[in-house]
């Protein structure tokens, strides 16, 4: 069994920002294999499952994301090294993603909380940029307001290239 999680804030305010780029591209692959997503209570998340693959998101927010993931993991009973957490990370261009095993937190509050509740960093992540607001049209701006703001019509159309090849990618990691 494997768990693929993504990290993001719940409601609509939350949606479409930098910090929701995890979720998006869950729900974007869940809608290609017509998976669903149903609200569990027990899990404070929602989940669906397919070909012995939970898929999650919690229903809480981003720095709080270790207490679902924990729960599904030990209902589940899902090993940490059969988990990927997909999220936004702040020291990658827009555009750019990486698949890595056993990183620590680098100051994702998201992250934090996960290595925290599973006691390990030893989980895959898939790091999707969302590049650092130095590099934006207003480099002054607080990471913690920057994160929350929906991506510029020209980051929008790299973001939608990005997923549409991170999809692909999706089934190789969860085939092997």
């Amino acid at each position: 069994m494997k768990l693929i999680y993504a990290l993001g804030n719940p409601g609509e305010k939350y949606q479409h920002t930098r910090h929701n780029l995890g979720q998006l591209i869950l729900l974007k692959y869940c809608q290609k294999y017509n998976i669903s997503l149903a609200n569990k209570d027990k899990f404070s998340a929602r989940v669906g499952e397919s070909n012995k693959v939970i898929f999650a998101q919690s229903t809480g927010f981003m720095n709080l994301s270790g207490f679902p993931l924990q729960r599904i993991s030990n209902f589940y009973k899902i090993d940490p090294k059969d988990i990927l957490v997909i999220h936004d990370d702040l020291d990658l261009k827009v555009g750019d993603y990486k698949l890595q095993f056993d990183r620590s937190a680098a100051g994702h509050n998201g992250i934090k909380s996960i290595i925290d509740q599973l006691g390990t960093q030893a989980f895959y992540r898939l790091r999707v940029g969302i590049d650092h607001p130095k590099n934006s049209p207003i480099p002054e701006m607080l990471v913690e307001d920057y994160v929350l703001l929906p991506f510029r019509p020209e980051e929008k159309q790299i973001i939608d290239s990005t997923i549409d090849k991170i999809l692909p990618e999706l089934d190789e990691i969860i085939s092997s």
